[in-house]
């Protein structure tokens, strides 16, 4: 219940962050405001005309593969 899953978002660095949001989601600010809090080297992708179920449950051709993939290489 205490549990604060950022706590220590800072110590992922130095390894690469991505997140990836909907524009339309209603969970689109978690995002960003977890963004704010990680230090570099991240990414924020925001996927146009998508909400919070349509990547990974309804529109699997809304998942940007490319830059996924482009991120881990």
């Amino acid at each position: 219940m205490n549990y604060y899953p950022f706590h220590m978002i800072q110590e992922i660095s130095p390894r690469p962050v991505l997140f990836i949001a909907g524009k339309n989601a209603y969970s689109k600010y978690f995002s960003e405001d977890t963004f704010k809090l990680a230090t570099e080297p991240k990414e924020l992708f925001i996927v146009k005309d998508a909400n919070h179920v349509d990547l990974p449950y309804t529109q699997k051709d809304k998942i940007p593969f490319n830059k996924i993939d482009s991120f881990f290489k």
